[in-house]
C-alpha cells in the first residue's frame, strides 16, 4: 500500500510538464473520489440497479 506522498508523486510523474495547478487539483480530487468509492464498495455501501432507478425515477420520468 502506497503512502499519500507516494501516490501524489506518482500522479505528478504521470501528468504532462505543462499541466496547471488546477490540473493537479482536479486529478487529486478524482483519485480521492475513486478511493472513497472503492472503500464504500468494500464495506458494502452500494446500491443495486433497481434501487438507483427507484431513487432517480422522478428525474427519469418523461
Amino acid at each position: 500500500m502506497q503512502t499519500v506522498k507516494q501516490e501524489v508523486s506518482n500522479l505528478l510523474q504521470r501528468l504532462p510538464e505543462d499541466c496547471s495547478l488546477e490540473d493537479v487539483q482536479y486529478h487529486l480530487y478524482v483519485l480521492q473520489k475513486i478511493e472513497r468509492g472503492l472503500k464504500d464498495a468494500e464495506e458494502g455501501r452500494v446500491y443495486t440497479q433497481e434501487e438507483v432507478e427507484k431513487m432517480m425515477s422522478k428525474w427519469l420520468e418523461k
